[in-house]
């Protein structure tokens, strides 16, 4: 992957997600998100038919099925822009990556199903390892850690050498240390200081902190007014080395990145 910043546009196609639930599942709105993401100029745009919300309950194969590929598919008819298919199933996966999208984006970091291992060997492109304590519908429930960074390293370190032991390749792994996931206000604050720590591993670091609630709880700001703290924080990322944030705002993300470029000149 370049070694340029890269922006993921969220999509959600999901009743309940925790910004946007609900937003996209109708045709016409989902050909809306679909048209603004790519005219705001994402570079990548993540899918996901299952909240991952704190204490969201897993769906049924058939019904992320449903949901995913009609909008992988709208994607592709308008653009060649890299699809990530958020999903921790291997039967989803395997799908989206026939109907056009070309990234696994695992928030279980390939523990969830045995099987996608096969899948992302199946295929060339990038596979997202996120780090989670517990699982959505746990993770908030009382996070702990003695020092959450080095625990952190310490699991990338372990799935890294899984994978590359399993025949996936350093070159395509993405580490995403999991802001908000089984992470307390302080948690997230300690990973975001220490982005460029985790370079070490030789891979690019994904930042997801969009929209997410410890800006709501330093903020008081409900979801929908959080793209500019969350914009403001994508600039300090980028500093520390971050390669790719994943947000739902482009646009607003995109000019607090040139702001930043402006400056550094």
């Amino acid at each position: 992957m370049s070694q340029q910043v890269r922006i993921m546009g969220i999509l959600n196609v999901t009743p309940d997600s925790f910004s946007d639930g609900g937003r996209w599942l109708e045709a016409t709105a989902l050909d809306v998100r679909i048209e603004q993401l790519l005219t705001e100029g994402a570079d990548i745009i993540d899918v996901g038919g299952e909240s991952t919300r704190p204490f969201a309950e897993e769906v049924s194969v058939d019904t992320e099925l449903d949901r995913v590929i009609p909008a992988i598919e709208r994607i592709r008819r308008r653009s060649a822009v890299p699809i990530s298919v958020d999903t921790t199933k291997a039967a989803v996966a395997r799908e989206a990556i026939a109907a056009g999208a070309t990234m696994i984006n695992d928030i279980s970091a390939l523990r969830h199903d045995p099987d996608m291992i096969e899948v992302t060997r199946s295929f060339a492109g990038p596979v997202i390892i996120m780090h989670m304590q517990g699982t959505p519908g746990t993770m908030q429930v009382s996070p702990h850690y003695e020092d959450v960074v080095a625990e952190i390293h310490a699991f990338f370190t372990e799935r890294i050498a899984w994978l590359e032991q399993h025949g996936v390749a350093r070159s395509r792994i993405i580490v995403d240390p999991g802001i908000g996931f089984g992470k307390t206000l302080e948690h997230n604050l300690a990973i975001l200081r220490n982005v460029a720590a985790l370079k070490r591993h030789g891979c690019p670091v994904l930042i997801g902190h969009s929209r997410k609630s410890f800006l709501g709880q330093l903020l008081g700001l409900p979801p929908g007014e959080r793209d500019w703290p969350t914009a403001m924080l994508s600039a300090l990322c980028v500093r520390q080395g971050a390669d790719i944030l994943r947000v739902h705002a482009v646009q607003t993300t995109l000019q607090a990145l040139r702001l930043i470029t402006a400056l550094a000149a």
